[in-house]
């Protein structure tokens, strides 16, 4: 079950343009106060620097926001938010810095290279889709264990957690929409011996689409 699309990681990207500096870093966010805490440490970091730009797009009261921190209007915070919205990620800041080099730009050049920035910085964090999973612990004996290994495998599912002792206990999350064709398939394939049972949910990366 998709629920939306954000970046995987924390990124840095940088370039040189017209001796000016351009670094891009970009980061998963939940919230307003996780991407101002954001905004703010890069800001710490680069103090030095006369702009820090920044643009955040979030699910929680569908809030989008963006400075240009002293650019002129339009040519830095918009662009670095329009990088967001078109890549249709959601709950991400990016912050770009620039350290100018003395040779002015103009509007055309800094929207362009705000925007190069912000789009490197995006790429890469990765872009991923985030989905409801089940999670599900099924116990079985290790005959079973060596018969469901390549039948989980083909449902795209991936093992969280094993044990193994008398049996083997393994937690597997599955996809919310995959859940009850995954129960079905290990019922089947072990003759009902192994039953799996939901003991949860989470959110997680789409690693399979």
């Amino acid at each position: 079950m998709y629920l939306y699309t954000t970046v995987e990681s924390n990124s840095e990207y940088s370039f040189v343009e017209k001796r000016s500096e351009f670094i891009g870093h970009c980061a998963p966010v939940s919230d307003e106060l996780s991407a101002t805490d954001f905004v703010e440490s890069i800001r710490k970091k680069y103090s030095d620097a006369r702009h820090n730009v920044y643009a955040y797009n979030l699910r929680e009261g569908n809030i989008s926001r963006y400075s240009d921190d002293g650019e002129p209007h339009g040519t830095a915070g918009v662009p670095v938010l329009d990088v967001i919205r078109k890549a249709g990620v959601t709950d991400c800041c990016i912050v770009v810095t620039r350290y100018f080099g003395g040779v002015l730009l103009g509007t055309g050049g800094l929207l362009r290279a705000y925007t190069a920035a912000a789009a490197g910085a995006l790429e890469s964090a990765g872009v991923a889709k985030v989905g409801l999973y089940n999670v599900y612990s099924c116990v079985m004996s290790y005959t079973d264990y060596q018969k469901l290994m390549p039948l989980i495998a083909s449902l795209g599912a991936e093992i969280a957690e094993s044990e193994f002792s008398e049996s083997v206990r393994l937690c597997v999350p599955v996809l919310a929409d995959a859940g009850e064709r995954f129960v079905l398939a290990v019922t089947d394939c072990t003759n009902g011996r192994v039953k799996p049972t939901k003991t949860g949910e989470k959110r997680d990366f789409i690693r399979k689409l």
